[in-house]
Order: C-alpha cells, then sequence, then structure tokens
C-alpha cells in the first residue's frame, strides 16, 4: 500500500473525481489505481470562500516499486505504508473468582464493559441512572417543566453526560496502540456514520449517540454480560487493601476482586464516598466559565467565507488567549448550530453544557468560553476543593435564575466587570428598553437570542466568577474578536455556569491502572484521567486490555 498525503480537492467532489485526483498526483492512468481508502480528511479553508478537502489516501496501484520510485526524496508526499492494527491482549494467568464490576455506562464503562464481553468475559455493569430511553423522557421533561431527577439527568444514566452533548469525537491523545481507530469503529459498527473514521474533526450529535449507546449495552448482554440500572455504588468492601466486593443502593452486596471505577465528573457523592473509604486522591485543575451564543452565519462567514457553507455543514471554530492576568482562557465543547442546555444534577444548584443534533442546524453557536483554575484557587487542600469549588457557583448561577437559566448579553457583562456604568437588564427573554435594543446592534438585523433548552432568564452574571476569572474571560473576548470577527459583539449571550468541563479530582492509579487498593481499576473523565468521548473510550478499552493481560475468563461466571 502506498500513502498519498496533501491530496487537494474541491467539496463537493465525486468518489470518481477523488479517484482522478489521485491517479493524477502519482502521475499513472486511473485504471491502475486499483484501491482507495479515505484515511483523513481536513478541510482547507485559506483562500475561502474557496474551500478544499485535504486529504491522506491510502492506495493500491500496479508497480507499485515504478510509483514509488518517481517520489524519490519527496516521501513526505507518497510513501509506503502499513495498515494499522489492532490486537486485544491475549488472557492472562489468573483467574477470578467472580466477575468484573464496572461503575458507570459513560464511554469508559460502556468500552470498557463491550470488549471484555467481546472476548469471554461477563462483565457486570451498574448504571446509577436509568437507560438511555428513559433518562431522554426524565431529560425532556426537566427542560420543559423544570422537574430535576438527581439520579436521571443530564449528567448521570446510560452514556454518560456525553450523550447530551454535540457528540464530538476528535482527542489530542496519542496513540499508538490503534485504540482511537477501533473506539471509531465500533461507533459505526453500532450505529455512527462510516466518515467519522478519517474526519478530522468527527462528530455524532446526540439524537445518534443515543441509539449508539442502546445498541452498544445490548451487545453487551447479548455477549453475556450483565447490565444494571439505577444501581448506585454506595460502598465498597475493601479487606487487606484489595477490593472485595461493592454495596449497591446501600443493601445489596455484590462479590468482586476486578472493580473499574468509571463514573462520571459529576458523581460527586461517590468521590465522597471514596474519600472516607481512603482511597487516594487528589484535586486537579480544571477550568470554569459561561457559555457564549452567536449566530451561526457569523460563525460560517468567519471560517469558510460564506454564510451558508452548504455540504459543508455548520463551522466550527477553536480560539485561545491569556489574560492579563496571566490565565489562560479558551474555548470549549464549541456547538455548531446547537443549543446550551439545563445540565444540573442537585437541586439548587445550576451548571449548563451545548448539544448540537446531528444535522447541525440550529440558528445559533455556542461554546465555553472558560478560564483555567487550580487547587490554589479552592481556598481549601482537601482532595474534594475542587467540588466544593464547582457548587458554589452552581449555588450562585441557581440564585439568580432561580432554577432557570441565568443569561446576560456581553456587552453589559463586559462594562459591569471593568466597573463602568450599566444597567441591569430584567424581564424574561427580551430586552428591557429600545434604546438598549439599539446599543448591543452590530449591524444585523436581528439580535441573539437565546437558543436554549431549559427555561432562561436574564440577570447580572457579573458576580458569578471570581474577580480574576471574569477579568481573563473579558480578555479573552477581547481577544478572540480579533480572531474570529463578531466574536465580542456586545449583544453575544453568555449563560452560567460553565462549571463541569472536567473531573475536579484525579483518583491515583499506578502502571497497572490499579489504586493502591488492588483490584481498583480508577477509569475515564470522572477518575481525572480523561476529557471527552473518545478519549474515555479509549482509556476504558486501555482498563479493559489490563484486566485481559492479567485474568482469563472463566465460562461459568454469572
Amino acid at each position: 500500500m502506498l500513502r498519498i498525503n496533501q491530496v487537494k480537492i474541491r467539496t463537493g467532489h465525486t468518489q470518481e473525481q477523488l479517484y482522478r485526483k489521485a491517479a493524477e498526483l502519482l502521475h499513472i492512468p486511473v485504471q491502475e489505481l486499483l484501491e482507495l481508502k479515505i484515511i483523513r480528511q481536513s478541510i482547507d479553508a485559506r483562500r475561502k470562500p474557496e474551500i478544499f478537502y485535504s486529504y491522506s489516501l491510502d492506495v493500491k496501484v500496479k508497480n507499485e516499486a515504478v510509483v514509488l520510485h518517481k517520489f524519490k526524496g519527496r516521501e513526505n508526499l507518497v510513501s509506503t505504508c502499513e495498515p494499522e492494527t489492532y490486537s486485544f491482549p491475549k488472557p492472562g494467568p489468573g483467574l477470578s473468582l467472580f466477575p468484573v464490576v464496572i461503575v458507570g455506562m459513560g464511554p469508559a464503562g460502556l468500552f470498557c464493559g463491550y470488549f471484555l464481553a467481546l472476548h469471554g468475559y461477563r462483565p457486570v455493569l451498574l448504571e446509577r441512572g436509568k437507560c438511555v430511553e428513559e433518562r431522554g423522557k426524565d431529560v425532556e421533561a426537566f427542560w420543559e417543566k423544570g422537574c430535576l431527577d438527581p439520579e436521571s439527568n443530564v449528567q448521570f444514566g446510560e452514556g454518560g453526560a456525553g450523550t447530551f452533548s454535540d457528540g464530538k469525537l476528535n482527542t489530542l491523545v496519542r496513540d499508538r496502540q490503534g485504540r482511537n481507530g477501533v473506539v471509531l469503529e465500533t461507533l459505526v459498527k453500532f450505529g455512527a456514520k462510516k466518515s467519522i473514521c478519517y474526519e478530522a474533526k468527527p462528530h455524532l450529535g446526540t439524537d445518534v449517540l443515543k441509539d449508539v449507546v442502546r445498541n452498544m449495552r445490548n451487545e453487551i448482554v447479548r455477549l453475556g454480560g450483565e447490565v444494571r440500572f439505577k444501581s448506585l455504588v454506595t460502598d465498597i468492601e475493601i479487606r487487606d487493601s484489595r477490593v472485595t466486593g461493592v454495596v449497591v443502593n446501600g443493601q445489596e452486596r455484590i462479590p468482586c476482586s476486578q472493580l473499574v471505577l468509571a463514573c462520571g465528573h459529576s458523581a460527586r457523592d461517590t468521590f465522597s464516598m471514596l474519600y472516607e473509604r481512603k482511597i487516594p486522591m487528589e484535586a486537579k485543575a480544571f477550568a470554569v466559565g459561561l457559555r457564549v451564543e452567536h449566530f451561526q452565519f457569523m460563525i460560517n462567514k468567519s471560517q469558510y467565507g460564506t454564510n451558508d457553507p452548504g455540504s459543508l455543514g455548520a463551522a466550527p471554530y477553536k480560539v485561545a488567549a491569556k489574560g492579563r492576568n496571566g490565565r489562560g482562557v479558551y474555548s470549549f465543547c464549541m456547538c455548531p448550530g446547537g443549543y446550551v442546555v439545563n445540565a444540573s444534577s442537585e437541586p439548587g444548584r445550576t451548571a449548563v453544557n451545548g448539544m448540537s443534533y446531528s444535522g447541525r442546524d440550529g440558528v445559533n453557536a455556542n461554546s465555553a468560553v472558560i478560564v483555567s483554575v487550580t487547587p490554589e484557587d479552592f481556598g481549601s487542600s482537601h482532595p474534594l476543593a475542587g467540588v466544593e469549588f464547582q457548587r458554589r457557583l452552581e449555588e450562585k448561577a441557581w440564585e439568580l435564575g432561580q432554577g432557570r437559566i441565568p443569561a446576560q448579553r456581553y456587552g453589559e457583562f463586559r462594562e459591569r466587570v471593568l466597573g463602568k456604568a450599566g444597567k441591569a437588564q430584567s424581564g424574561e427573554g427580551s430586552l428591557t428598553s429600545d434604546e438598549e435594543v439599539q446599543t448591543v446592534r452590530n449591524g444585523d438585523d436581528n439580535l441573539i437570542e437565546p437558543q436554549c433548552r431549559g427555561a432562561y432568564v436574564w440577570a447580572d452574571l457579573s458576580g458569578l466568577l471570581p474577580e480574576e476569572c471574569n477579568e481573563a474571560f473579558v480578555d479573552g473576548m477581547e481577544s478572540f474578536g480579533r480572531q474570529v470577527k463578531g466574536f465580542n459583539r456586545p449583544d453575544a449571550v453568555l449563560l452560567g455556569v460553565e462549571s463541569r468541563t472536567s473531573s475536579p479530582v484525579r483518583i491515583e492509579r499506578d502502571e497497572k491502572l490499579q489504586s493502591k487498593v488492588r483490584g481498583l481499576y480508577p477509569c475515564g473523565e470522572g477518575a481525572g484521567y480523561a476529557g471527552g468521548i473518545t478519549s474515555a473510550a479509549m482509556d476504558g478499552l486501555r482498563v479493559a486490555e489490563q484486566i485481559a493481560s492479567e485474568f482469563a475468563p472463566r465460562e461459568a461466571l454469572r
């Protein structure tokens, strides 16, 4: 096989045109191009509004040696390649008396459970929330009526927090073992579009994710695994520094000697239980901020040079800066054509997130603009100080909106943060006067209005974040206005609080992926070892590999 890089072709091309382009670059007749596989597809918008795809392709040709000789000294363009293969480890020498128990059915738990089940293990998956079908109904009821179920919401339930998101699948994790590829191929097997395997910025959308999650669960069960919902692990039994079992819902004991702890970053009660059980952990840095909404056509124009990019779909963006006080500010979980959602999981506390459907066809784009915070900001050296820091922010947000999402226009927020006079907005869903409307207009016919799932209310957000974060946030927004035209427009909508960007704790593990309590495998985003759907799934796969390398499956286990 040959690998061709930097294959540039206009968007909207056909498969036949791609074959012809590859043959042209190789200086061969198209008939001699026997096979073609897309390895990577990215967008080249440097000459916008002329937009191109840039491909890396694997091809099979007649007379490969002759073709390769033409590119001697230009191996960056054409070179030989070997197809990437992934190999799950052979079973180890140990034999456990009990099935592997996996706590949590987000991406880490699902992929750990699926690959163990696929190779003859019969894991037991415990999820505190409900199945994705029932969970979806509870979330919709919360958004429409404000009825929060603390165990079934945007954070808790089958699929994890990523199920109600944009479903982004890109990751910065270095992958020499082929886990990234096998994760994407597995998602395709269970209902995702094939193009996620080669797109530079793949995504699924919340609607597709729900189907994929359900299909994976059904296959785990078919392969002999057990899946249990409404099963909160309330205690871990430990004897001689080894796991011996878990207690579910405060009453049922399940014996185990391998326990995968794949709870999400919002499992605060679980973190407290682990701390009481003296499981080694530490507070870690994360980031907090506000969701920011703009018109999607404005982002399209900035990124692609046109309001309507056609088959390219809604444009994404990624921006980063450093505030004058030294804090990093950056966009996070950008949702093209998406919604800001009420992602709360605790009564009396409000948190937000972003979500897109697979079509990404909403009027607004949104992302979190977040500011780095470290354990020094938490006010305590306690391992769970970051959790309490998050809770304080969410309590302020709840007070501002009384359960609704508090929102404010950027122009007013900036004036208040900078200490200038500004009149507070009031009312629900609209500005208070024609004068204010004219103040925030920025050349468009309409004002940006919040696009939310869950009720919102106008409020003053300037007292929500710590002062240092506010200052860095404004510095970042002004910098981003130079990177993306209109980003700092005064009618941009801010909504808060974005507090759950990543886990506030890291549960310690060693080179065998175990805690000092042997048999306990901290895993995924909640444990502090991942930062998104794909990286969490990869970590779940890695833990499955480790368990398999140590223990063989036992046919009689149930």
